[in-house]
């Protein structure tokens, strides 16, 4: 029976949103992410968010009145242990987030009993508790944590199992055993019927679903190409010429063939080539060359990896753009490479940096201050915030490079986004602004996006880009990409009474300000005065913005928000230039997805602000530039002449004679054909008909 306790805490969870990511309160009041956790296992965990300075934990099991369903006043104590349980935290997890880990752990064997012992389950439902973990700084609880357990035994096995690891052979080397399913000794394998150790009442619990074929059975039947089965089967007469001799020990489900004798395994050639020194360009730069210094090193600028990190030994490729933003404290800034560093041409050239240096006024885009910092003296070192390179380049070789430092103070306990960008202008450019493409896009530019109705036309489509703790007052913008499936979002904090047709409006105004354009480019070269370079953005408004209902008219929850904003773009392939296909933009769909916003709290609801989360995905869609070729009426009703769609294809079976097949040269292939023609011929002249034929 489920104690009345656990309805009460599942109603509890019950009353908060679903499919919603919890967001951490400010760093001034430390609160515990989730607040509450159903258990079933023998360990959890949860994340204790704020300011933990000088917080210590304690661990209780409560039982509530289930006259009143009232929780009992608990005193602050530091403890780490209350019967079995155990309580291990707060360990450090995110120092920009002020998040630390909280571990609770069940000190209780979960074998069940098969005797009378005492450190075992006694039942099959072992234990149900509810516990509760409270976060106090001196004599003041700050935050709790409820826990309601349900955990059961461990009954899958009732033996006495050896350390020693079972040895399983290499099956290319050795023959397959008779059960290669049977991994454990001593104990029945679910779904492995051939195990000895499973008795007939164990296997009526998995014999519907016994592992087949050469994993499961202890039998390898022989396959119908084979030549032993001819005796057996009625083959006809041209069988012998094209079976199979082959032994039943060889197997192909496991990718190999093997003779059932031990081998000795081939050890692998192939080595890791050791560095070479880089080779210094003489006859010029090509694409996605690095660029080379004077004394035959890398140009290297910080750039992100595919893992997202930043690294500082990145080179710099030729005529390949980048825009990159990084991360990093005081304690872990590094100056980059040195502007007086001489940069070879791509002739053996010397290019000298031209190097323009300015302070930052704003550092509001690049510096995040912690809320709770002391205002104590800490330490401040001018640093560089961000580097601009422009390379002007032509032909094969670089002509000039122009930089731009931006440079300013960073204190102990801040957090600086660097910003590092290369541009590569060619040196007959008119203009420096950067095209996505001639004419088609290219993957991974902007997408080129202009407003008619405003005085400053150009702009661009926007993502959210957040720092911080991602609220949306504090996030950043980052341009949509072409051909980049994207998700991005922000926080939003909403008061507990706030009027909900202001918060439609405010929402809406926020996601609107992503999407500021009305038309975007079609190409990657399209003109921004000309209409019909440009395709309208097709906008489905949100409904309901001035209703100001709530579910269930209850204080704190809002309905009809429109919190996501959904991108759509169709592209197309609608050509090639020099073999390389280019892609344009066909249209353009923004649409809204609302959400029910109810305002969070724990045990007790503070007069404080609730995470509204808001995000923005773009989903770029391609579609064929000519509608496919519809499928004939033999294609619909005799599926089984489908290559796509069956395992034995007949209209390839002369495909190594077609031109389709690149494995070995057509002459020789149109030779190996005409022979194996020839003894069909010859099988059917000695056929059984054919001699009867002949006889008469």
């Amino acid at each position: 029976m489920i104690p009345p306790l656990f309805w009460a805490l599942l109603l509890l969870g019950a009353e908060r949103p679903t499919g919603r990511a919890q967001t951490p309160a400010p760093p001034g009041i430390p609160v515990f992410l989730p607040s509450f956790i159903h258990m079933s296992g023998p360990m959890v965990s949860s994340y204790l968010v704020g300011n933990s300075t000088e917080v210590f934990l304690s661990i209780n099991i409560i039982h509530m009145n289930t006259e009143t369903g009232i929780l009992p006043l608990l005193k602050c104590s530091e403890s780490n242990r209350s019967g079995e349980w155990h309580l291990n935290g707060p360990e450090p997890y995110d120092v920009y987030m002020n998040a630390s880990k909280v571990t609770i752990t069940l000190m209780k064997n979960l074998q069940l009993c098969s005797s009378n012992a005492t450190d075992c389950c006694m039942k099959p439902l072992c234990v149900v508790e509810t516990l509760q973990v409270s976060a106090c700084r001196g004599s003041t609880m700050l935050a709790n944590l409820l826990i309601q357990a349900e955990i059961y035994a461990n009954s899958s096995f009732t033996g006495n199992v050896s350390e020693n690891a079972t040895h399983i052979p290499n099956q290319v080397y050795q023959p397959l055993g008779s059960c290669p399913c049977n991994l454990t000794a001593g104990t029945c394998d679910v779904r492995c019927c051939c195990d000895l150790e499973c008795t007939p009442d164990m296997k009526q619990l998995f014999s519907g679903s016994c592992f087949a074929g050469i994993f499961g059975g202890n039998v390898n039947l022989p396959f119908e190409q084979l030549c032993s089965v001819q005796t057996t089967n009625s083959a006809p007469d041209w069988f012998p010429f094209l079976c199979v001799q082959s032994p039943l020990n060889n197997t192909p489900f496991l990718g190999y063939f093997y003779h059932g004798s031990v081998s000795p395994s081939q050890v692998s050639s192939f080595k890791i080539p050791l560095q070479t020194v880089p080779e210094t360009p003489s006859s010029g730069y090509k694409q996605g060359d690095p660029i080379m210094t004077m004394e035959n090193e890398y140009f290297i600028i910080r750039q992100k990896s595919m893992a997202g990190q930043c690294i500082g030994n990145a080179p710099v490729a030729f005529l390949q753009n980048f825009d990159v933003k990084c991360v990093t404290s005081l304690s872990a800034y590094k100056e980059g490479l040195s502007h007086n560093v001489l940069i070879n041409s791509g002739t053996k050239g010397t290019i000298q940096q031209n190097v323009i240096y300015s302070n930052v006024t704003d550092v509001r885009n690049f510096i995040t201050k912690p809320e709770d910092i002391q205002p104590t003296e800490v330490l401040c070192v001018n640093v560089t915030f961000a580097e601009h390179y422009m390379f002007i380049w032509k032909g094969k070789t670089i002509e000039e490079i122009n930089v731009t430092v931006l440079l300013g103070e960073l204190c102990d306990g801040e957090i600086l986004t660097q910003r590092f960008a290369v541009n590569f202008v060619s040196f007959n450019s008119t203009s420096t602004a950067e095209l996505s493409g001639n004419p088609g896009y290219q993957v991974g530019k902007p997408v080129r996006a202009v407003n008619i109705s405003s005085s400053d036309t150009v702009t661009t489509l926007k993502l959210w880009q957040p720092v911080g703790r991602g609220l949306c007052t504090s996030a950043t913008f980052t341009p949509v990409l072409f051909g980049l499936n994207s998700l991005s979002g922000c926080i939003l904090e909403v008061d507990i009474n706030e009027d909900c047709s202001q918060l439609r409006e405010d929402v809406t105004a926020r996601l609107n300000s992503l999407i500021q354009a009305t038309h975007v480019g079609k190409r990657g070269n399209s003109s921004y005065g000309d209409l019909n370079d440009l395709v309208e953005i097709i906008r489905l408004d949100p409904s309901n913005l001035n209703a100001n209902t709530s579910v269930g008219n209850l204080k704190g929850i809002c309905s009809d928000i429109p919190a996501n904003l959904n991108i759509r773009i169709i592209t197309a392939d609608v050509g090639a230039v020099e073999g390389i296909s280019q892609e344009e933009i066909l249209g353009v769909q923004i649409s809204f997805s609302t959400v029910i916003w109810q305002f969070q709290c724990g045990i007790i609801c503070e007069n404080k602000s609730s995470p509204l989360p808001l995000t923005a995905s773009v989903q770029f869609i391609k579609i064929p530039a000519q509608p496919p070729i519809p499928m004939t009426s033999f294609q619909i009703n005799y599926t089984e002449y489908d290559c796509n769609r069956n395992e034995i294809c007949w209209p390839q079976l002369f495909y190594p004679l077609t031109r389709y097949y690149t494995g070995e040269p057509y002459s020789q292939c149109l030779a190996k054909g005409l022979v194996l023609a020839f003894f069909f011929l010859l099988a059917a002249v000695l056929s059984n008909p054919c001699s009867k034929i002949l006889k008469t």
